[in-house]
Formats: structure tokens, sequence, C-alpha cells
């Protein structure tokens, strides 16, 4: 299942209204300047004189496949955010912030306050129908996501989920266990929950669950969760989502590579 099967399948589902708007805002005006520059000049022609698809024609299918990539990304971005955020019953100003500074970077002001306005009206959504009725649909948008997307894109979407709760500097009980909800109905191990919001820690425990190891796991095994981890979060393999989350990913696998460090220091290896 394609991003734009599955935008429409979760739509259907949730019967459109509010969560309608979301999907014109991910493939509207915020993105506006993005397709621009991956459309072509109106005068080329795809075609050559024999009836065969040029060169040019296949790379524009390429951008535009690469296109649905990122704007399908977003838009589930954009409604687990609104779940995550309130995950512990508040709405925290860093939390919010984390997902505007993201808009702000890549799409200006304008985005910002179209993005703000989407997350109020998702929260509003959620009280207006309940938390069961909002939790049904959020599993299933996951389901929807996890037939659309590559594993190494639904990594991607829940380690910015993490940074989230992490964000005001306390991640609750209540976080921890959405997240691994989401995980879960991702198709991931929950346990990845666990080491992403290890990353970035200091010490040689927190090294350790970035690995999903404890102290007492032999140099073949770090050796091996290492190479494994590498190849899972390696920054290339985010590459059609656009150079922002790429740069984001960046950070997460050098996050891992002190990770391994770390561990590697403590061993002598």
């Amino acid at each position: 299942m394609g991003y734009t099967k599955w935008i429409g399948a979760f739509l259907g589902y949730v019967s459109g209204g509010v969560l309608g708007a979301i999907a014109g805002f991910i493939l509207g005006t915020v993105f506006e300047s993005f397709t621009k520059s991956s459309d072509t000049s109106s005068g080329s022609n795809a075609y050559n004189a024999y009836g065969n698809t040029t060169a040019e024609e296949i790379l524009n299918r390429t951008r535009q496949s690469q296109l649905g990539d990122r704007n399908g990304f977003l838009f589930s971005l954009m409604v687990l955010s609104a779940h995550i955020i309130q995950a512990d019953g508040k709405i925290m100003h860093s939390e919010m912030e984390h997902v505007r500074n993201f808009l702000r970077a890549n799409f200006g002001e304008t985005a910002v306050e179209q993005g703000n306005n989407i997350l109020l009206r998702l929260f509003d959504y959620r009280k207006q129908h309940g938390e069961q009725s909002w939790k049904q649909q959020i599993g299933e948008a996951c389901r929807q996501m996890r037939m659309a997307m590559p594993e190494e894109h639904r990594l991607q979407l829940v380690a910015f989920l993490a940074d989230i709760a992490k964000a005001d500097g306390i991640t609750a009980e209540s976080e921890i266990r959405e997240l691994r909800n989401v995980a879960y109905n991702l198709g991931l191990n929950p346990q990845v929950i666990d080491q992403m919001l290890s990353l970035g820690g200091q010490s040689l425990d927190d090294a350790y669950k970035v690995l999903g190891l404890t102290k007492d796991a032999t140099d073949d095994e770090v050796r091996k969760a290492y190479r494994k981890l590498a190849l899972q979060y390696h920054p290339d393999r985010v590459a059609t989502l656009g150079d922002d989350v790429k740069e984001a990913a960046k950070k997460k696998f050098q996050e891992l590579n002190d990770a391994k460090d770390r561990i590697y220091k403590a061993r002598n290896l």
C-alpha cells in the first residue's frame, strides 16, 4: 500500500471531518514550495518521437515518488505528534515548540501557524470524541502506516516522537506507554522506545540501553548489536524523505556511534 492509499484509508476510517483538514494541510499549502521544486518546466516533452519514456520522465517519476514519501511521512508525523503531546494529559509548551521548530526550519512561519492550528484542532477532536475513540483511530492509523512505510521510515517516525516526549526534560510513564503502543502498532519491537529514549544519554548504562543490551553481554553480542542498529539507522535509508529528515537521522546515527564508543572504551575493544 502506498502513502496516498493509506491517507485515504485513514480519512475514510475516521469519517473525514477535522482530520480531512490535516490532509489538506499536509498535501497542500505547507508543501507547495517543495512541490514546485520538484516540478519540471511545462514545455518539456516526456516522450521521444518513438513513444518511449525519456530519461527526464523517469527522473520526474522518481521525484514524484519521493514527494509522496515525504508528504506521507509528514502527514503521519502530525497525526502521531498530536497523540504523544497529550499522552501525559498535558499540553507542554516545550513539546509543541519541538514540532513548531521542525516546521519553522523547513517551511517557514506560515507553516508554523498552520501546523499549530492543526494540532489544536486535533486536541479538540480528541476531547470531543473521547479517549477510547481517539485511541482506536490512532491504532488503525498506525496499522495503515505499517503497510505503507518501509521499516526505516517507521523507525525515524518513532525517533521523532521520542524526541517530543523528551522535550520537556521529563518523560512520564504514560508517554512511554503510548510510545510503546505506537511502536507495536507500527510493527516495531516496543523495546526500540527504550533505545531511543536513551540516545543522547551520557552514562554507560544509557549506552547499553541504546544497543538493547545489559552489561553482562559478551563482546560479540555488543559488536553484533551495533552492526544491526548501524544498518537500521543509517541516514541514507531515509534520503527520500528530504534533507531535513536525513539530517535528523544523522544526529541519531552519531548518538548511536557515541554509545558504541563509550562501551568499546569501557571494554578496551
